[in-house]
């Protein structure tokens, strides 16, 4: 048995003390709702990778478009390389919208 009172939940760990080094909370069965992700680190990861994924599908695409018939490797493989980059660039702009908004209903709720 637990030393708290039944219907005494243990207060939440805050975002400064949770995570890979801090201290954690026991399981309580609703982690989904409390999980947290460093939103920091997705956010620079995301500025970082999304001019290199845009870099690499533009300049897949270039070389698609000056390869000849009997080059190697093969258009349609550069092509599909140019469309994958510009899928993982998408992506990253996606992460860093819900990032920075999180981030910002954070700062929001904190004052």
């Amino acid at each position: 048995m637990s030393p708290e009172p039944p219907g005494h939940p243990e207060p939440p760990t805050p975002r400064s003390r949770s995570g890979t080094l801090g201290r954690h909370a026991p399981r309580t069965g609703d982690e989904p709702v409390t999980a947290q992700s460093p939103l920091r680190l997705r956010r620079l990861l995301s500025g970082i990778f999304l001019p290199v994924f845009v870099a690499a599908a533009v300049l897949f695409a270039l070389w698609a478009r000056v390869s000849g018939p009997g080059n190697s490797p093969h258009r349609a493989v550069l092509i599909t390389i140019a469309a994958l980059c510009a899928i993982i660039a998408f992506l990253a702009v996606l992460d860093l919208v819900v990032v920075v908004r999180r981030l910002r209903r954070e700062r929001g709720a904190g004052r």
